[in-house]
C-alpha cells in the first residue's frame, strides 16, 4: 500500500496563480509608495516581481526555479546593500499583508502565510532608523 503524499502549502492555496496575484498586488502597492519604491534600484519592477514570486513558490513547495536560476536564496545577504529599517519593514508589510487580504485564503492558510511574512520581514531589518546599511 503506497501513501499519497500530502499536498504542499503551495498546492493547498492554489499554486502558481495565487502567488502571481499575491506578488503582483504587492508590487502595485510598492509602485505607489515613494519611500519603499526607492529601495528598488531597477526602474522596472517586473524583474523584482518575478524573483519574489519564484522565491515564494519555491519556499512554499512549488517549482524550484528560484534556486535553479539564482542559487541559494540567502535572503539576509541579498538585502545587505539596502537600508532595511523598521519603518521600511513596516511599509513592506503594509503592502504585503494588503496583498494577502486580497487572496481570500482559508483562515488556517492565511495565518501561516502572515506569520511567515512577519517573521521574514523582521529578520531582514539591518539598519536602525536614520542609520546606514551594514557593509
Amino acid at each position: 500500500m503506497s501513501a499519497t503524499p500530502e499536498a504542499t502549502f503551495y498546492e493547498q492555496v492554489g499554486g502558481h496563480d495565487t502567488f502571481v496575484r499575491l506578488v503582483h498586488d504587492f508590487y502595485v502597492g510598492v509602485a505607489g509608495d515613494p519611500e519603499l519604491r526607492a529601495l528598488y534600484p531597477e526602474e522596472d519592477l517586473g524583474p523584482a516581481e518575478e524573483r519574489l514570486r519564484k522565491f515564494f513558490e519555491q519556499y512554499w513547495g512549488g517549482p524550484r526555479t528560484y534556486s535553479e536560476e539564482r542559487g541559494h536564496p540567502r535572503l539576509r545577504m541579498r538585502h545587505v546593500p539596502f537600508a532595511v529599517t523598521p519603518t521600511m519593514r513596516d511599509r513592506w508589510l503594509l503592502h504585503m499583508l494588503a496583498a494577502v487580504d486580497g487572496l481570500g485564503l482559508e483562515p488556517r492558510h492565511d495565518i501561516v502565510l502572515r506569520d511567515y511574512l512577519i517573521r521574514a520581514a523582521d529578520m531582514l531589518v539591518n539598519t536602525p532608523e536614520g542609520g546606514t546599511p551594514p557593509v
